[in-house]
């Protein structure tokens, strides 16, 4: 990347007042997977890398509620909170003008649009080495037709020239203020102009080069948009790059680990001893299951007696059986449900008291068959499918007391439980579960909560 001398800004628009949305409060300020749609779009700049400095423009009667995120969720970037003005354009302006340095870099975006990806970013960023302005859009899928004021198609433009805008846009700071103010004399520019990019085109300032965008990248604006993000939230996974630079500050941390006597687990543990944590392991191995709540929750008690706290509680275990539904037993069944599914239900309540004395985090496994359940393998993968919905919904409840709490979706890994199911395999197509140990520490030593972790074979290395 260059502007290495320039900062690079993001201002967040969230002065909507959500009157399209229906909803008591604005859409922004609206939950999913855990934390509300403004803080899942903050946290995208927050943790991109090239990115200096957020302004967040909010409505002035919501101040407070944004300020409260900010202070919770410890965001180190937010420099400013500032009141927005009557329309989009106006609260556009202000926060263009708080940008003292016109050579600096700026990218505006909707708060309301939480699934924009860093990809979209470092392209625009990259774009304004060459270019003073960027927008970033999608290919039309659907025939677009031009009608007239009597509902009669004028016009049907040629596909393959239009697009589907959506944000960030991105500009020279100088130049999106010379176009600001040019427009204060024009008295058709509101209804004819309907955003930043439309402002430096209407004047003529700058080439407007188009970034490729995302489909994913959706802005909520009706309430069955909450709906379809919430979908996307369930299918869309953090990619392990958001987790790999991350420091793993370990030292003194108590870590009790669910499953830790082998596989995963046992590579989570030696490796955090190596970081200085405090580590507990239980697995059936020594006697603790975790399909019985009672004992995990005594557990729990016995290592925060002997070390006044716990920070991090993490379950890998699980058993994976094949058979078809008819064919096996019920009583088979129902314990490898109790043992994936409600066993991960037992760790996370018996851990909630210890956890909110210490605003630790919790991590939990699923598995790559939860998007999509397998014949013989029904259970395993609607069981891990449960896992997700599970953390997502924890993520809302445990918000309160600042807990964290993800899971791990790693791809097919290097384990005993994957040997004794599938045999002999080649090594080179399986994950390191050293690996996979190095990215559920980072995990939990982020502020992320609610995700759903991707660790996939091409990001893997070997430690």
């Amino acid at each position: 990347m260059e502007n290495d001398t320039k900062k690079i800004h993001s201002i967040i628009l969230a002065g909507g007042v959500g009157d399209r949305f229906h909803f008591p409060i604005p859409k922004q300020f609206s939950k999913i997977s855990g934390k509300t749609i403004l803080e899942h779009t903050v946290d995208i700049f927050e943790k991109n890398q090239v990115i200096d400095n957020i302004i967040i423009v909010c409505n002035p009667n919501y101040r407070a509620l944004v300020e409260n995120l900010i202070m919770k969720n410890k965001y180190r970037k937010v420099s400013k909170i500032l009141n927005g003005g009557e329309t989009r354009k106006e609260s556009s302006y202000i926060g263009i003008m708080s940008i003292e340095n016109d050579d600096d870099l700026v990218l505006i975006h909707d708060a309301v649009r939480p699934f924009l990806s860093d990809r979209i970013i470092y392209d625009c960023v990259k774009a304004l080495n060459t270019y003073d302005a960027v927008d970033v859009a999608i290919l039309a899928d659907d025939t677009i037709i031009k009608v007239s004021d009597d509902n009669l198609i004028e016009d049907i433009p040629v596909r393959r020239f239009l697009r589907r805008g959506q944000t960030p846009q991105g500009f020279k700071v100088g130049l999106i203020k010379k176009a600001h103010l040019m427009s204060f004399n024009d008295l058709t520019v509101d209804k004819e102009v309907t955003d930043d990019c439309g402002l430096i085109i209407r004047y003529k300032l700058a080439d407007v080069y188009v970034v490729e965008g995302d489909r994913l990248n959706i802005k909520l604006t009706y309430p069955e948009d909450m709906y379809l993000a919430d979908r996307v939230f369930q299918i869309k996974s953090q990619t392990v790059t958001d987790y790999e630079d991350l420091p793993l500050d370990l030292k003194e941390k108590v870590i009790v680990v669910f499953g830790g006597s082998r596989g995963i687990g046992k590579s989570i543990a030696e490796l955090a001893e190596k970081y200085g944590a405090k580590i507990y392991k239980f697995s059936r191995s020594n006697g603790i299951d975790v399909t019985e709540f009672n004992m995990v929750l005594d557990v729990l008690e016995r290592v925060n007696n002997i070390e006044g706290k716990i920070d991090y509680v993490i379950n890998t275990a699980a058993i994976l059986k094949m058979g078809l539904l008819e064919l096996r037993g019920i009583d088979d069944i129902n314990y490898e449900v109790k043992t994936n599914y409600s066993g991960s239900i037992n760790v996370v309540k018996a851990s909630i008291p210890f956890l909110k004395k210490t605003e630790g985090s919790i991590l939990l496994f699923t598995s790559s068959s939860y998007t999509r359940g397998r014949a013989l393998y029904s259970i395993y993968s609607s069981t891990k499918a449960a896992i997700a919905n599970l953390v997502q919904g924890l993520a809302e409840e445990l918000y309160k007391y600042n807990i964290k709490i993800n899971a791990l979706n790693p791809e097919r890994t290097a384990t005993p439980m994957r040997f004794e199911n599938f045999g002999k395999e080649p090594i080179e197509t399986l994950l390191d579960p050293n690996y996979v140990a190095t990215i559920a520490l980072k995990v939990l030593c982020s502020n992320f909560t609610g995700q759903i972790i991707d660790v996939k074979r091409d990001t893997n290395y070997i430690l």
